[in-house]
């Protein structure tokens, strides 16, 4: 059974920033690409960022690109995402997926609010 366990959301001002952790289990996580994702309050999930099973390549929505830094430990079975310089926008709960998009299975989520 696959399982996303995310953590390291919290209240910040803006400008300030987060590291979110997710730690999977239950599947052989150095197999698969990983996916970020968020949802705010009243709207749909949105993709924020994509990184390939060994970690070399990335990708990111274009509003966080320059200020998120997806990466991955294969060894800790962990995904991260540094959320840098961050904006009253970015208050969301944010999810890890396995796989390359938003479409596979997701964590419980981890609450991110950007409030001065």
């Amino acid at each position: 059974e696959v399982q996303l366990v995310e953590s390291g959301g919290g209240l910040v001002q803006p400008g300030g920033s987060l590291r979110l952790s997710c730690v999977a289990s239950g599947f052989s996580f150095s197999r698969y690409f990983m996916t970020w994702v968020r949802q705010a309050p009243g709207k749909g999930l949105e993709w924020v960022s994509t990184i390939d099973s060994g970690g070399a390549t990335t990708s990111y929505q274009h509003s966080v690109k320059g200020r998120f830094t997806v990466s991955r430990d294969n060894a800790k079975n962990t995904l991260y995402l540094q959320l840098n310089s961050l904006k009253t926008e970015d208050t969301a709960m944010y999810y890890c997926v396995q796989g390359p998009n938003r479409l596979g299975p997701k964590g419980q989520g981890t609450q991110v609010t950007v409030s001065s």
